[in-house]
């Protein structure tokens, strides 16, 4: 844990216009300490990722020169962190030298563990960003293999002379940018954009409160709380036609400008966005390198997929909760650690060991993710009242579909996720393994095989508690990455 810095100076809400001097000095034209010379520009690979559960292939779209310079750590672009499904490089085509590589996640990774990849394929648009290369450069991709080994799956040259890069792109319609807090120079930071989707041009207000009133939330949680002075926010919120998202279930439809929509892999509360090409473009007017998209709905959803975005509906009753929780996903790869609810994806054929580092599928002492943080004597796996969470959980689960498929209003649902929060607090939080770091069993959607690594955390509950301490590493180590030289 890292110790507490002082408070943040307030930076006042403003459109890009009045801010352009403070935004000037932060991201445009900087020189690093390192190197003396300008930021680079920012480059934007598009591409289109298609398949099923058995193949997939990849095709380019466009490359494109965003509007702002790379906003990232000069010092600190080269992945080490051995997270994500995917992972990518940027070599220089003549040395071999590796100028920037990044672990990520992606749609496409989620989709094919579902049902549905069985039985067609599908093609998602999906990004890779880095500084601009000044000479011909070769981007390759990979994936992990069963032994969680990544291995090569497509690869292009990139010619910065390429007369079909596409530059000097006029911004996307954005409503202006809001500095929601300004901690100092982009490359010393994590900067990350907040997106609100569903607004219209009269509820920019709205936004604006919603953003600041979830970032106080945001603020307040370990180990964010610690590190406020490492991290900017920026705020975007193109004007929507209509007010609110989709919401296909409900017979709800909107053309929103990001796109965003419940019901992702016919999960009633997950939202994302197919929409990659609109996201981007909307969000390259800020610079950003973590992504929270806040839509303005009331029902329960979120989302959140690591490198990618997370998302949370602003005004759900849980939007605390949720906003930190699926942050967690997006920032640092962190595994869903519950296994009750309904979820879109098949249970695995095989107990692969999750790359994520909050679940394990090896239950050895020796060899534990998180060895060094079980105090000796914490039994492996980790007694808790699993029996009696799961008999409870059924029950509720049966009364949360009876709910949405009666259409019975939101207030009916909190208040049996209130009822769920006090019986969760007490049951999971008591003596003698409440709050012991171990291997407690029932993890990454599955009862039997994997493991968490402490009975209560705010990756497997809703419950008024922190993240655990393996938790808190894994974020601390890419608030590492992006704000430390």
């Amino acid at each position: 844990m890292k110790s507490a810095r002082r408070a943040p100076v307030p930076f006042q809400a403003t459109t890009i216009q009045a801010a352009l001097p403070a935004i000037l000095a932060v991201i445009l034209v900087l020189a690093s300490p390192l190197t003396s010379q300008a930021a680079p520009a920012t480059m934007r690979v598009d591409y289109y990722h298609t398949g099923n559960d058995k193949d997939e292939r990849f095709s380019l779209d466009r490359i494109v020169i965003e509007p702002l310079p790379w906003p990232g750590n000069p010092a600190r672009t080269i992945d080490t962190t051995n997270l994500g499904k995917y992972f990518f490089e940027v070599a220089d085509a003549d040395s071999g030298r590796v100028l920037y590589s990044r672990g990520f996640a992606s749609m496409f990774g989620e989709w094919e563990t579902t049902g549905e990849a069985k039985t067609m394929n599908r093609t998602f648009s999906e990004s890779l960003r880095f500084p601009a290369v000044e000479k011909k450069a070769r981007v390759t991709l990979r994936k992990r293999d069963r032994r969680n080994a990544f291995q090569d799956i497509w690869s292009l040259t990139i010619d910065p002379a390429d007369k079909f890069i596409v530059r000097d792109v006029k911004p996307a319609a954005s409503g202006g940018l809001i500095a929601l807090h300004n901690a100092g120079p982009s490359e010393d930071k994590l900067d990350l954009l907040v997106l609100g989707d569903g607004y219209t041009a009269a509820e920019r207000g709205k936004f604006e409160q919603d953003a600041r009133r979830l970032l106080k939330v945001f603020f307040s949680t370990s180990p964010f709380k610690e590190r406020e002075q490492d991290i900017n926010v920026w705020g975007l919120v193109p004007a929507a036609a209509q007010s609110g998202i989709s919401r296909p279930s409900g017979k709800v439809h909107r053309q929103s400008p990001l796109g965003t929509s419940y019901d992702t892999f016919d999960s009633e509360r997950y939202i994302l966005t197919t929409e990659n090409r609109a996201f981007r473009d909307i969000a390259a007017n800020a610079p950003y390198e973590v992504v929270e998209i806040i839509t303005n709905s009331s029902t329960y959803g979120g989302g959140g997929i690591f490198n990618l975005y997370a998302t949370v509906a602003a005004d759900s009753e849980w939007a605390p909760y949720i906003f930190v929780h699926e942050f967690g996903h997006h920032i640092a790869g962190l595994a869903d650690e519950y296994y009750t609810s309904d979820v879109a994806y098949l249970p695995a054929a095989e107990r692969i060991e999750p790359w994520e580092p909050n679940a394990t599928a090896l239950l050895d002492p020796a060899n534990l993710k998180w060895k060094d943080l079980v105090k000796a004597g914490t039994p492996l796996p980790t007694p808790w009242p699993k029996d009696e969470y799961e008999k409870d959980t059924r029950e509720r689960q049966v009364r949360r579909r009876d709910i949405r498929a009666q259409n019975r209003p939101e207030s009916d649902m909190n208040a049996l996720f209130r009822e769920e929060l006090l019986r969760d607090t007490r049951l999971l939080n008591a003596p003698p393994h409440g709050g012991v770091i171990g291997a407690f069993e029932g993890a990454n959607y599955e009862a039997r095989g994997y493991y968490r690594p402490q009975s209560d955390c705010i990756m497997f509950t809703r419950d008024e508690v922190p993240f655990c301490a393996v938790c808190r590493r894994a974020i601390e180590t890419i608030l590492d990455l992006y704000s430390r030289r």
